[in-house]
């Protein structure tokens, strides 16, 4: 399959090799500073923060208020709350995502080479993209991490990837891993992660809170699926559960608000905040939205959450963690990829 392309006979002596016949699959997860450092995370942010999908305000007007505000103020704080979750491999988004491309490698042949990159900050999918047509794959499948679709999350990664690839004179050809979110394969991966989690519990809960990433209510509004989606997958997640004998009923929330606009609710926090007074002492926490653990997930719900609920009666708490580059999670992802790989390999 790998081969050379022009063939020598075609070939005017001068032309340079170009290798072709091989195809990439390049997974895509949202980022994270270089260190957990003041200046590494403004860095970050002042990439993430400029991108018109994820703020859709005119930048004439946000982008004096990120300069001037937020990247003076934000990047402490945000600084010390990864310094808590950093690990030696480095930030766990990182780190995982490596690990997902690692576990990944050989499982479609020799002729599919699985590399993976970050939308923001280093690795980028300019780079990365380059390097597989490097290696001879001129046809991609682009995986953006996103279980439930987002034009700030899996839109803003097709617009990189073709944004990369608009000057190049060969062009390789593109697919996109669809958003998952109900896909048969992701519930029952789902489903399979909580109950062992929940089994390993020393403790019954009596609610699963599902924390989504959290979207300004006007994405909506405009027409993103977002919230439904998520709402898709709360729901299909509590039937294959109650279908595999764990009937503890599930819930819907939304964390990481910013701002002071409207956000799609209920909130994670003051869901936290309330239980207990609902008679609602003992929970489990899992985001079903998120392919791997990262800041949102290890520091605001692990530990934050965790803070919340007890601070406001809540008696035992306990984070389900993200499918991660677990073996059901991998097997998850290999089962979607060669599904979109067909007629390719």
């Amino acid at each position: 399959m790998n081969s050379v392309f022009p063939a020598p006979s075609l070939r005017t002596a001068n032309h340079p090799p170009v290798r072709s016949g091989r195809v990439g699959v390049l997974i895509v997860n949202l980022g994270s500073p270089d260190a957990p450092d003041v200046p590494s995370v403004k860095r970050f942010l002042g990439e993430f923060l400029s991108d018109k999908r994820v703020i859709e305000i005119p930048a004439f007007l946000w982008q004096p208020i990120l300069k001037l505000l937020i990247l003076n103020l934000r990047p402490r704080t945000t600084a010390q709350n990864y310094a808590k979750v950093w690990t030696p491999e480095g930030s766990p988004i990182t780190a995982i995502t490596r690990a997902q491309a690692t576990a990944l490698q050989g499982a479609f042949g020799p002729d599919v080479i699985v590399d993976w990159a970050m939308r923001y900050g280093t690795r980028s999918i300019p780079e990365q993209l380059k390097a597989l047509m490097d290696q001879g794959c001129d046809r991609i499948l682009l995986a953006p991490m996103y279980p439930q679709y987002s034009a700030a999350t899996n839109a803003t990664v097709v617009d990189a990837a073709n944004a990369a690839i608009a000057d190049w004179r060969w062009q390789p050809a593109l697919r996109t891993l669809p958003p998952y979110y109900d896909n048969p394969d992701h519930i029952d991966a789902l489903s399979d992660s909580v109950r062992a989690a929940v089994a390993a519990l020393d403790f019954v809960p009596q609610l699963i809170v599902t924390s989504f990433h959290g979207m300004p209510q006007r994405t909506l509004d405009r027409g993103d699926p977002y919230f439904c989606q998520c709402q898709k997958t709360g729901r299909l997640l509590q039937d294959a559960l109650m279908r595999d004998g764990l009937t503890t009923p599930v819930k819907v929330t939304f964390q990481s608000r910013f701002g002071r606009a409207e956000w799609l609710k209920p909130y994670t926090d003051a869901t936290l905040e309330s239980l207990a007074d609902q008679g609602i002492h003992r929970i489990a926490v899992v985001c079903p939205g998120f392919a791997a653990d990262c800041l949102e997930t290890l520091e605001e719900v692990a530990m934050e959450g965790r803070e919340t609920f007890l601070e406001h009666g809540g008696t035992h708490f306990a984070y389900l963690p993200c499918l991660n580059a677990g073996d059901t999670g991998v097997a998850m992802l290999k089962t979607l990829l060669a599904r979109e790989l067909a007629g390719w390999v």
